[in-house]
């Protein structure tokens, strides 16, 4: 009779999930015992950096991926990066190793009580199997959870000494099974979607993660072009659907009720696709929408579309509905929009620490056309998306939920999954110490990221908003102190101290012809997000 092991082992082969990233613990062990040679193990030294390594391969593959915690104390370490992993639809397929049944009832050192109920509600679906027998199946169920729309993480829980046990021959049947998701819209609905838009005298079209990640960006392209639309980004980008230098980009929508109202005002139709509706930030109540605009949400997520304070939305797979909307739009005889000016370049004789903006200028003149940012200084989100052209389907990946600790682990995901791209990850210094250890993961697996570190020596964001909020004298605003070199090189990472715009550019070169990860720290002046 096989076993929960073998089984389970033949489940992942089959669907694809032969990655696990993990941190292991005495209850993870017989899971991972006679580990199959074409399976690849990836360890991080901490969960969160588990975390957000597959959350970081999960975007950039498009493809669920296994994740492998150890119980309580692992699967809470994690939970800052499962708030990211929540917010970005990332479809990972979160174990978590319990101790042996028997000793589960007693609260035994290492036992998870009442397991399901700590990942939520950050999970679409969290489980422990009430028998060994159920382990296979169950396992099936969270791999095919995970890929549905919306897609999301999901979490199981299972005792460690159920994996030597065995299961009858039925369970045979789970690994080849597929499950698909047919989410194709009605005639009716596309006809009436594109009656709205050919009665609208100026509609603008905002755009969401979600359309990068079905790559659905020429189809928004060609929808923006063909009405010649104004094209926002949805606040709280965390992902470039749409080319930030073409003719209709206007950029992101500030996350603040009335700041959206006074960016779309003189609209008539707010067509929303692959976002939330909205995901504010700042407190600045006003109305939801401007004077005379109707808004439309189309995506595939129903507790964002159920959820959503105005607007009707249809809920269903956002490509299979620009697919059928587009033929059934006429060219538009309105002027297309001016392209936004491109900012002046920033002093390049700069005296004392550079300019973020200084930064940016150089990743955009010297870094190749197909690059992948993974960004996670949230005080220069605005000079960013100004500065730096970004025109590839997923070349953008920035903390869904605003969680730090996203950016390093991520970055190293994102290369693992996008072998042929290179990838560059620009962290604050802030950020950057909520997973420092995931630098040695890059340097185990010779990934080879190029880190450069914005050394501010603040929480840049923080001090903006304790100006607005009148809290300027608050403790723990300000990181001083840090060597990144230093950390970096002990954790096996090569790493550059660089002051001058010019040492930047030759370390920045030095970086992308090598084949090992790099980190280049910065010294950098604070600017507004």
């Amino acid at each position: 009779m096989p076993s929960v092991h073998s089984v389970s082992y033949s489940i992942l082969r089959q669907q694809g999930l032969d990655i696990v990233f993990g941190n292991p613990g005495s209850n993870e062990l017989p899971f991972l015992k006679d580990f199959p040679e074409d399976f690849r193990y990836v360890l991080g030294l901490h969960e969160g950096v588990v975390v957000g390594m597959a959350d970081g391969y999960a975007l950039a593959s498009g493809k669920s991926v296994l994740v492998n915690l150890h119980a309580a104390a692992g699967t809470g370490n994690a939970m800052g990066a499962l708030t990211n992993a929540w917010y970005s639809h990332s479809p990972l397929v979160i174990t978590a190793g319990q101790q042996a049944r028997s000793m589960i009832g007693v609260e035994s050192m290492l036992a998870n009580v009442d397991a399901p109920s700590l990942p939520r509600p950050l999970v679409k679906w969290s489980y422990e199997p009430s028998c060994p027998e159920d382990v296979p199946r169950a396992l099936s169920q969270a791999i095919h959870m995970a890929s549905l729309p919306a897609r999301g993480p999901v979490y199981l829980s299972i005792p460690h000494d159920d994996w030597q046990c065995e299961v009858g021959e039925e369970a045979s049947l789970l690994p080849p099974r597929d499950v698909h998701h047919a989410g194709a819209p009605s005639d009716t609905q596309i006809d009436a979607l594109a009656e709205h838009l050919d009665q609208a005298d100026n509609p603008v079209l905002v755009l969401g993660p979600e359309v990068d990640a079905e790559r659905a960006n020429a189809l928004a392209i060609e929808l923006a072009e063909r009405l010649c639309m104004e094209v926002w980004i949805a606040p709280s980008a965390s992902r470039c659907p749409f080319p930030n230098r073409h003719a209709c980009f206007r950029g992101v929508l500030p996350a603040a009720i009335s700041g959206i109202s006074e960016q779309l005002a003189g609209h008539d139709l707010i067509l929303v696709i692959g976002a939330p509706v909205f995901r504010y930030h700042q407190y600045a109540p006003g109305r939801y929408l401007p004077d005379g605009a109707h808004l439309i949400h189309v995506t595939s997520d129903a507790q964002e579309a159920a959820r959503a304070p105005m607007g009707n939305a249809l809920v269903g797979d956002i490509r299979a509905v620009l697919e059928a909307l587009l033929p059934k739009l006429a060219q538009s005889d309105r002027t297309m929009p001016d392209p936004l000016p491109i900012p002046s370049p920033a002093n390049s004789g700069e005296i004392g620490r550079l300019s973020p903006e200084s930064v940016f200028d150089v990743l955009n003149d010297r870094v190749p056309d197909d690059v992948i940012y993974v960004k996670e200084s949230t005080s220069t989100v605005t000079a960013f998306w100004q500065r730096v052209e970004m025109r590839h389907p997923g070349s953008y990946f920035f903390p869904a939920a605003g969680g730090l600790g996203f950016g390093l682990p991520a970055a190293v995901g994102v290369q693992l999954a996008s072998p042929d791209r290179r990838v560059i990850a620009v962290i604050g210094d802030g950020s950057a110490n909520y997973a420092i250890s995931a630098l040695w993961s890059a340097a185990r697996y010779n990934v080879p990221v190029i880190f450069i570190i914005l050394k501010n020596e603040t929480y840049g964001a923080l001090r903006w908003f304790s100006k607005m909020l009148d809290a300027e004298s608050a403790p723990g605003i300000d990181v001083p102190g840090l060597d990144f070199c230093a950390l970096a090189r002990g954790y096996g990472v090569e790493a550059n101290h660089v002051e001058t715009r010019q040492k930047f550019e030759e370390a920045l070169s030095q970086a992308l012809d090598a084949s090992c990860p790099m980190l280049i720290e910065v010294p950098t002046t604070t600017i507004e997000p």
